[in-house]
């Protein structure tokens, strides 16, 4: 059973309406391509590097955002992954970086909300962004591959990736707005690699472009292997993923049955 997968990169700015034309038009274009996923930036929705405006622009799950991307999603018929600002009713502080994955019909598979902040390399994302709670992991099954949730900062935490292979997930979604900044792209391409191979799983990784972040979008497969990369500009990337390219892998290097740590929330 084969899942062929699209990760999508542009540059979201302040102009929401701008930015939702972006995000629609990935989805249409990874369609276009013959994906059944399509995997968008982080907070594709509205990014401001500045966070001036992050939550005066946050928007409820039922807002006019994701509600036009689950109506371009139900066009395409494709499964997508989405980054949002979302508002939050209980705090007017501070909105949530929240992943949304929706299903071809349209409706709303689940959410994740951001756990692990950015607040590093001179940045303090939790000035505007509260961190989640710590609940279960969204996952979700195209075919015989379960995809799991994370986004970008997460990356830097091995045991949030390892939650969701412990999850049954054998791919994972890693949507991303990676900041550009000294040795970072190097960081990532790093980081992406080594989180498929100690967990023998796919990474389906999707960055925000520049000015303010790196791109380099890419799929990788369980082995380390980039099968695809979008590059630095703007564009889309695609590859098909393999469930036997897992169990073989998993028979070759089986460390995920050979740890003797558990992880566990702090």
């Amino acid at each position: 059973m084969t899942v062929q997968v699209a990760v999508a990169q542009f540059a979201a700015g302040v102009d929401k309406e701008e930015n939702l034309k972006l995000v629609r038009e990935a989805i249409a274009t990874g369609a276009d391509a013959g994906a059944e996923l399509v995997v968008t930036p982080e907070v594709g929705m509205y990014y401001d590097h500045s966070n001036a405006g992050t939550v005066r622009n946050a928007e409820p799950l039922d807002g006019p955002f994701l509600t036009s991307v689950r109506d371009a999603t139900r066009a395409a018929g494709v499964t997508t992954v989405v980054g949002l600002v979302e508002r939050l009713s209980d705090d007017e502080a501070r909105a949530s970086n929240t992943l949304a994955a929706i299903a071809p019909d349209g409706s709303l598979v689940g959410v994740y909300r951001k756990v692990h902040l950015y607040d590093a390399f001179g940045y303090a994302e939790s000035d505007k962004i509260r961190p989640a709670e710590i609940v279960e992991p969204l996952t979700f099954d195209l075919g015989e591959i379960r995809f799991g949730a994370m986004t970008c900062y997460d990356v830097r935490f091995p045991e949030m990736a390892r939650t969701l292979v412990d999850a049954g997930a054998t791919a994972i979604v890693l949507p991303a707005a990676w900041a550009v900044g000294p040795a970072k792209e190097d960081h990532w391409a790093t980081l992406v690699r080594a989180r498929a191979i100690e967990n023998t799983c796919y990474v389906v990784a999707s960055g925000q472009t520049g000015p303010h972040c790196t791109g380099q979008s890419m799929i990788v497969d369980p082995m380390g292997t980039v099968l695809a990369s979008a590059g630095e500009r703007p564009g889309t990337a695609t590859a098909r993923l393999e469930a036997a390219r897992i169990d073989q892998v998993r028979r070759v290097n089986p460390s995920l049955a050979n740890r003797r740590f558990q992880v566990l929330p702090r």
